[in-house]
């Protein structure tokens, strides 16, 4: 026998595909159908206002349940068509290309695909004629290899906690090297996807600068030269769990190294590409001619980038 909340679920769930469908929906009928009080039907309408309100915030979509004098009954009212605006297409077609994150083959038929969204035929066309002549003059990175594939099995993988083997082409000596991993993280950064993962079965000492290193090793997509996930199950215990977005916060170069406190002056005026180049960077004092930044990061390629800054830049040694 149901329950009273599975009565409301059955009803509300019946009363929401009507609507969907187009149909009128009359309170007093609905009352009859179901064998409850007219201000019932109206709690279980308003129920479905109020998760079309919440579906707005998340999609975009605009629907309400609206009274038509007329028929005498409630009809769903869609005020726009759940595709995307052209400013949207637009925005996002342009960041996909400056990212040169795909090859053409890749790239160009999901930029074709958004714009087929785009709710105003005029506006679609608009926007198809501003971005073909970026995507004319688009140029493939060197590696000229298709990702889409790759960071899906990937992604896969490690939603279900799987092993996988990966032959790795390094870029010291270009030396191609094998490896069990289990991977935790498909990352982007400056043109290039990235898997971070720990590997299994390796010894430390003999293949680690730091065998005391506790972090994922980071492996650029493109110079994975196979993979196979297995059919071969790893354990993350909730409380060990690796938190992806925080290790994104502190590895935003993509080298291997250890995690790291640094600290710098910055000459200049407006420090703000350098908090969000470092999410962890923070100013900590600020002088006359300068300004003392601390960041915690991992890896070691913060020095290469603090020295791609020239004059505005100067690292302060760890004792001082």
């Amino acid at each position: 026998m149901k329950n009273a909340q599975e009565d409301k679920a059955e009803r509300i769930l019946s009363l929401y595909s009507r609507l969907k469908e187009g149909k009128i929906v009359n309170k007093a009928d609905e009352a009859e159908r179901f064998g409850v009080s007219l201000r019932t039907v109206q709690r279980d309408i308003a129920d479905i206002q109020n998760f079309l309100q919440d579906r707005r915030r998340e999609t975009g979509e605009i629907q309400d349940v609206v009274f038509d004098r007329v028929k005498n009954g409630y009809r769903l009212d869609t005020k726009e068509h759940t595709g995307l605006a052209a400013r949207e297409i637009l925005a996002a077609g342009k960041i996909m290309l400056e990212s040169r994150a795909f090859v053409k083959g890749e790239l160009f038929p999901i930029i074709y695909k958004l714009c087929g969204l785009c709710n105003d035929t005029k506006e679609r066309k608009m926007v198809e004629t501003l971005l073909s002549n970026e995507m004319h003059h688009y140029i493939e990175l060197h590696h000229g290899k298709k990702l889409l594939d790759i960071i899906w099995k990937l992604e896969q993988a490690q939603a279900d906690q799987n092993y996988v083997r990966i032959r790795y082409r390094k870029i010291k000596n270009r030396e191609i090297v094998e490896r069990k991993v289990k991977p935790v993280g498909i990352m982007f950064s400056e043109f290039y996807f990235y898997m971070t993962a720990f590997i299994e079965g390796l010894d430390k000492e003999k293949e680690f600068q730091n065998p005391e290193d506790i972090y994922p090793t980071i492996y650029r997509l493109d110079r994975l030269i196979s993979l196979t996930v297995l059919n071969e199950h790893f354990a993350v215990p909730y409380a060990q769990r690796f938190e992806e977005g925080e290790f994104r916060k502190r590895v935003q170069f993509m080298y291997g190294g250890k995690l790291q406190k640094v600290k710098f002056r910055f000459y200049g005026e407006d420090p703000e590409f350098i908090l969000d180049r470092i999410p962890t960077a923070q100013i900590i004092s600020r002088q006359k001619d300068y300004m003392v930044i601390s960041a915690e990061v991992f890896g070691e390629g913060i020095d290469m980038w603090i020295r791609s800054q020239g004059d505005k830049i100067e690292k302060i040694s760890e004792n001082r």
